[in-house]
């Protein structure tokens, strides 16, 4: 379980923060807890009452709090000496390098905040704590094999064999059928079943048309099925519009 907090005054954008953040946890198999402040007084209180967070997304300015974010940031790290929560600031402005140096945040992003510099930040918080996002398991004779979901580009199934492509360029293949690897494994992350034959990973796809998909590393077309167009179209669409902050 990883505990995060948003600590954030614009409540539109720590909502979408909150947003954000539920989907990427959801899509890397991760639970999580997700608290809001809307000033670093609540946050403060709270850390002072024995709450603890993993990770930390932590505005700078707030407009009527005595408190800003830095204090803040400097109350954890100094007066409670806390320095294994990930602390990520946030901020319209760019000018607070200096002061953030001792505080040791593990990252600052700029707003508008971008999904993808969230999931990379996401990302490195698990790495650095040590804990697996998503894991593709598959079956090869009395072995069991184990694998990354963020590491797989796509799955073509074959004759009742499935081959997976993997973005360091191995393959590796088992048998079954995608409808079972989708619906027990792959569901609840962003693949598209663009094809009977077919699974792709949407973080791999470079070009996406009406009846075909390009994934990273290759240029082979993967086929989209006439009567899956409309509905993949339409995912394609809502993951989109779902990572957009």
């Amino acid at each position: 379980m990883v505990m995060v907090a948003v600590c954030d005054d614009e409540k539109e954008i720590a909502a979408e923060l909150e947003q954000a953040l539920i989907a990427i946890f959801g899509n890397l198999a991760v639970m999580h807890e997700i608290d809001l402040f809307f000033s670093a007084e609540d946050l403060c209180r709270k850390l002072e009452a024995g709450a603890r967070y993993d990770l930390l997304f932590l505005d700078i300015e707030f407009a009527k709090d005595e408190i800003n974010g830095v204090e803040a940031g400097r109350l954890i790290r100094e007066a409670q000496h806390n320095n294994l929560i990930s602390i990520v600031y946030i901020s319209w402005q760019i000018r607070y390098a200096m002061e953030l140096f001792e505080i040791r945040p593990m990252n600052f992003l700029t707003k508008p905040l971008l999904y993808e510099k969230i999931e990379q930040t996401v990302k490195t918080h698990l790495t650095i704590s040590g804990i697996s996002c998503g894991v593709f398991t598959w079956q090869k004779g009395r072995d069991t094999l184990k694998a990354q979901v963020k590491d797989i580009i796509y799955l073509e199934n074959h004759e009742r064999k499935i081959t997976i492509y993997f973005s360091d360029g191995r393959r590796d293949d088992f048998y079954g059928t995608l409808k079972e690897v989708y619906n027990e494994q792959l569901k609840n992350f962003d693949f598209l079943y663009i094809h009977a034959s077919f699974l792709v990973n949407y973080d791999y796809v470079t070009v996406a048309k009406y009846d075909h998909m390009l994934v990273k590393g290759s240029l082979v077309p993967l086929p989209i099925s006439q009567n899956r167009r409309v509905e993949i179209r339409e995912q394609y669409a809502s993951i989109m519009k779902r990572r957009r902050v």
